[in-house]
């Protein structure tokens, strides 16, 4: 979905770009009725919707639980990975894949996104004492980070 999105805003910022090269001297072209042609509308879409936390949500949580400290240690914001090592991190998801076991998927995962800001509030299948509530999430270059530290 960030692909398609990420294509149509380029595309839009293509045109965009094309539009303001043109002459100021021009005048736009008449339809046959002699009125001048309404210039084309592109309605470009976030170019970060809510589903790509919600897939971020659902990826991290399910490194977190099955002890993958690659993925889920990636997935900490910039600011959560200063204040934690990764060798301290693989502990606590080692920890908790011998704990809990590792299929604990997330369900009824809502997204709020406000630019590189975004909450999600979701619930762990089996393990309700981990269901989040407006948990922050950064969006840092094109990928969403965990920033609950």
């Amino acid at each position: 979905m960030r692909t398609r999105a990420t294509t149509i805003a380029t595309a839009a910022l293509l045109l965009a770009a094309l539009t303001a090269c043109s002459s100021s001297d021009e005048t736009p072209a008449a339809s046959d009725s002699g009125t001048p042609a309404a210039e084309p509308t592109v309605s470009v879409p976030a170019d970060h919707e809510g589903d790509d936390l919600k897939a971020a949500v659902a990826v991290y949580t399910a490194a977190y639980f099955a002890g993958d400290t690659e993925t889920a240690y990636g997935m900490l914001s910039a600011r959560c990975a200063k204040e934690i090592t990764k060798d301290a991190y693989a502990g606590v998801v080692q920890q908790a894949k011998t704990d809990y076991g590792s299929d604990h998927a997330v369900t009824d995962v809502q997204a709020d996104v406000s630019g590189d800001l975004g909450r999600a509030t979701y619930e762990v299948e089996g393990l309700p004492k981990f269901d989040q509530t407006k948990q922050p999430w950064t969006l840092e270059g094109d990928a969403w980070k965990y920033d609950a530290c």
